[in-house]
């Protein structure tokens, strides 16, 4: 997160108080492990059943009563095709009242540095490829997944409003595709890479055939593409399932190309460390210890 606008470093002290919102979902978990590894040792951590981030006085007095210096927003409903087609209003309703109450209360009550994570969906369904972070806004949505694409947006143009109007330094960052530990398995409602590893470990079972800070936002992301059938076939070596692979045609496709330009990030001096089969190894070991029945 850098150095915050009101001279407040973010690793300048490692014993500040963190709130990680979504702690136990993909991308909190990761964060706090990276920080737990970086050295930070006062993290504030909720689950849901103790902070329901969509009830606002629930969180006005969270905030209140801890009132953490650094909070990283990763708490969000998420899902894949599936799910944001059967549950639109969840999807742009939670998310909603997630980013509203966490970015307003942690300006009201002190917060030196917010950072919001979105998702590389906010980008029109036709966006030049590699996206550039300018591309917002400049075209139609994905319609299988706008309700949660709106709902970032609208977390992206909350942290920049709060920052033209407070003065509170708010950043986004916009991952691209993401996968691991704690992903979600779901058969249904989950994302096409953790629905590919449970499909292709369970027809390999039943041996079957498978079917900064700144006013902008930033991207988060490899700089390289994969197809979904690239990656299909990668999952399947990964998971050592032996049949036939089946196309279904008649299922929706989601957005045709979604390569970010991650340039912006580079300057920064990050890169990507795990090649994608490396962290597909890790993440069907992951699995097989934590999900699979």
């Amino acid at each position: 997160m850098g150095d915050s606008s009101n001279g407040s470093s973010f690793f300048g002290d490692k014993s500040a108080k963190i709130f990680v919102a979504g702690h136990r979902g993909l991308v909190g978990s990761a964060i706090v492990r990276k920080l737990r590894h970086l050295g930070f040792t006062n993290f504030v951590l909720r689950t849901h059943a103790e902070l329901d981030l969509t009830r606002q006085s629930d969180v006005e007095a969270f905030f209140a009563a801890e009132k953490p210096r650094f909070v990283i927003l990763s708490a969000a409903k998420v899902g894949g095709i599936h799910a944001n087609s059967t549950y639109p209003a969840d999807f742009i309703a939670v998310n909603l009242q997630i980013q509203t109450n966490v970015i307003d209360s942690s300006h009201r009550h002190g917060v030196h540095k917010l950072l919001f994570l979105g998702s590389s969906c906010i980008y029109p369904k036709f966006a030049p490829q590699p996206i550039p972070e300018d591309a917002l806004l400049t075209g139609p949505l994905e319609p299988t997944n706008e309700w949660y694409a709106v709902a970032k947006i609208a977390g992206i143009k909350m942290c920049e409003a709060y920052r033209i109007q407070f003065g509170f330094d708010a950043i986004s960052g916009m991952p691209t595709n993401l996968y691991g530990p704690n992903d979600n398995f779901h058969p249904e409602n989950s994302h096409v890479l953790p629905a590919l590893m449970r499909r292709f470990h369970e027809a390999k079972v039943k041996n079957a055939k498978e079917g900064y800070s700144g006013l902008g936002h930033v991207n988060v992301g490899s700089g390289k593409e994969v197809s979904i059938k690239e990656l299909a076939e990668m999952v399947k070596e990964v998971v050592g399932f032996e049949g036939d692979l089946v196309w279904d045609s008649s299922k929706p496709d989601g957005t045709p190309r979604k390569l970010m330009d991650s340039s912006k990030l580079a300057g920064l001096g990050w890169t990507p460390k795990i090649p994608l089969r490396d962290g597909l190894v890790d993440t069907y070991k992951w699995y097989l210890e934590n999900v699979k029945q």
